[in-house]
């Protein structure tokens, strides 16, 4: 596996030591502003004349060991033994989130798939939909892990495409096929939850309306005080835990904005009826804490050390840790090891299964790690 990594700060490329690449997948993560400059395909397509362009708008970059704000990053990847193949959908043309995930996973030949690493609209996109609907064939069997796209802590939208400009309301699916793959994968955050534990009464798909009969965004209101004037970003810093059942694992979910006029608050993922819910909140060492644990999950079984690393994580985190966000970062590189090319960004919503499981699930306010090698 062959790594080339740069970074454009303030109009200008940085560019680390240059393989000659024959056909590598280039994974473009930047500000959103950044990425709706109209000649950034065509900059990107002049470094990589021959490569698979997939862009993604962040929360924040990550490249090594830095957390970066206002630049895009770029790492391209040769692989030496392992084949992909990349489907892009635009949620716009299906009338549901779970149609368009059978319709990307329809394209993917199912023998040999390994894994699949989504990069999705953050703005339109149900995750949790996507994800059913890219698990709902009975012959798909590989793990998904991923993330939806940021757009800072503005919500305003955000950007993917794949071998073109950005573009609103784009998910693009990357899947890798062959036996010399090694891939793992965790996730963890580090939120504890408090206050009285409450019931969803009404909510549809990811729209939430009642906790215990009451409107919840009057509710979730109250809870805030003062800082409810900074919604839907305040938000960020109390997520909820969501429980759908006593059996079931906890979710933790984030309020991606709200609706004055309903109510309402719309979140990342689903919050079924009858789901217990409390919110949470997290220190900074908590944080950090819970990106080593993630990280050491992921490094468990491994047989090869990884080479790559795709970090996800949640722009709530990174809001947690102010000027201290490059922690949670070094603490995953000092687990996975200084030999992993590092790369990622922060997000509205992190995919990835549940340790010991191969169901995806989305997330909110994790660390996520995809590892990979040859």
């Amino acid at each position: 596996m062959k790594i080339n990594q740069a970074k454009k700060i303030k109009g200008v490329w940085e560019l680390d030591h240059v393989h000659t690449l024959k056909k590598p997948l280039v994974l473009v993560f930047g500000d959103r502003f950044l990425l709706e400059d109209p000649s950034i395909y065509g900059e990107v397509r002049k470094m990589y004349p021959h490569g698979e362009l997939v862009f993604g708008s962040t929360s924040g970059e990550i490249l090594g060991e830095e957390v970066l704000d206002d630049t895009i990053t770029v790492t391209a990847i040769e692989f030496a033994k392992t084949s992909y193949h990349i489907v892009s959908r635009n949620f716009m043309d299906y009338e549901n989130i779970e149609d368009m995930g059978r319709a990307i996973s329809k394209e993917f030949d199912k023998e040999g798939l390994r894994h699949l690493f989504v990069v999705s609209d953050g703005s339109f996109v149900n995750g949790s939909g996507l994800i059913e609907g890219l698990e709902a064939d009975d012959d798909f069997t590989s793990s998904i892990t991923g993330g939806l796209c940021g757009d800072g802590a503005r919500f305003e939208k955000t950007l993917a495409s794949h071998n073109e400009n950005p573009k609103q309301g784009e998910v693009v699916s990357i899947g890798f096929y062959g036996s010399s793959l090694e891939v793992s994968y965790a996730n963890y955050g580090g939120w504890t939850p408090f206050g009285p534990e409450r019931t969803i009464t009404r909510s549809v798909g990811n729209v939430l309306y009642e906790i215990d009969g009451q409107p919840a965004l009057d509710l979730y209101k109250t809870y805030l005080g003062e800082k409810a004037a900074e919604l839907p970003q305040a938000a960020l810093l109390y997520p909820l835990r969501v429980q759908q059942s006593e059996d079931s694992q906890a979710l933790v979910r984030t309020i991606l904005n709200i609706d004055e006029e309903q109510n309402s608050m719309i979140l990342a993922g689903d919050v079924p009826v009858n789901s217990k819910v409390q919110l949470m909140m997290s220190t900074m060492d908590d944080i950090a804490n819970g990106a080593c644990t993630a990280a050491k999950q992921a490094m468990e079984g491994r047989n090869k050390s990884p080479e790559l690393a795709l970090l996800v994580s949640c722009v709530g985190r990174k809001l947690v840790l102010a000027g201290r966000v490059e922690e949670e970062v070094e603490e995953v590189v000092d687990i996975v090891g200084q030999q992993a090319k590092v790369t990622g960004f922060y997000s509205y919503g992190e995919m990835a299964p549940f340790t010991g499981s191969k169901a995806c699930q989305l997330h909110n306010q994790t660390m996520t790690l995809t590892l990979m090698s040859e």
